[in-house]
């Protein structure tokens, strides 16, 4: 049977280090990913950063992590500082985050089941009593603030602990000329609007316009919205999860293929 994939280049923009997983089912696919990534995690929590959010409020009833990246970079100074207080609840934004929550020894997490958004986990916590109780939102520098203020609408008093930061890497698409010039690259997979806006940036006129027409694979309607804002001809909304984003490029590709016939 001939793989899915079959030889594909696949665009792969997340940073370097979370791009493993994605990787590996896209080569087991038959494919070929191509490390192109548009944004780079440096840490911003240290220990004093954490005690001066602690010190203030020292029991939250309430914390919620935002992404894997918050975890990777908040739980180490928060576990410095004092660990969690005993009796916090624990919410993640989705199944990545709330695995790497257990990997830091954290249990009983409130997670979504569908959706994986601050929209999917106000669902979650609908039935949470939170007016007058304090609730902690761990996240990178500059997120969005629909959770919090949904969560202060319902009489929550919201502390944020800022502990990345995202930066735009130092490099463009000149580099991935040969490839483009010889239609290597089949699909882009891009997992955030932050990650869409830097790829428009880093494209520069030469690769502008390929960029545009490339098929874009995205787990969200606001990522999607993104692409489309910036030009982007043709934007899949696969879904969350690594597996659903390559699933979906796989589906594109089959259709494209001599003798499909549509269902």
């Amino acid at each position: 049977m001939t793989p899915k994939l079959a030889g594909a280049g696949i665009l792969v923009t997340r940073p370097v280090e979370q791009s493993a997983g994605l990787s590996r089912l896209i080569r087991d696919a038959g494919g070929e990913p191509i490390l192109f990534p548009a944004v780079e995690i440096e840490p911003l929590a240290e220990e004093a950063t954490v005690a001066a959010v602690f010190d203030r409020c020292p029991n939250f009833g309430l914390v919620i992590f935002i992404s894997s990246n918050a975890v990777r970079m908040g739980m180490p100074g928060i576990f410095k500082h004092r660990g969690l207080p005993d009796g916090t609840k624990v919410a993640a934004i989705g199944p990545g985050t709330a695995a790497e929550l257990k990997k830091s020894g954290v249990r009983d997490i409130i997670s979504p089941q569908q959706g994986f958004d601050s929209e999917a986990l106000l669902g979650e916590l609908s039935n949470m009593q939170l007016a007058g109780g304090r609730v902690l939102i761990v996240r990178g520098q500059g997120g969005r603030e629909y959770l919090g203020e949904a969560l202060r609408s319902r009489g929550a008093m919201v502390e944020y602990l800022e502990c990345y930061r995202r930066v735009r890497p130092n490099r463009d698409m000149r580099e991935l000329a040969a490839r483009i010039e010889r239609d290597g690259i089949k699909a882009c997979l891009a997992t955030s609007s932050n990650i869409v806006e830097n790829l428009f940036e880093m494209a520069g006129a030469a690769g502008l316009s390929w960029l545009r027409s490339v098929p874009f694979f995205v787990p969200h309607a606001r990522v999607a919205g993104a692409a489309f804002s910036r030009g982007a001809q043709c934007v899949f909304v696969a879904g969350n999860g690594d597996e659903a984003l390559v699933e979906g490029v796989q589906t594109w590709l089959a259709r494209l293929r001599p003798g499909h016939t549509a269902s």
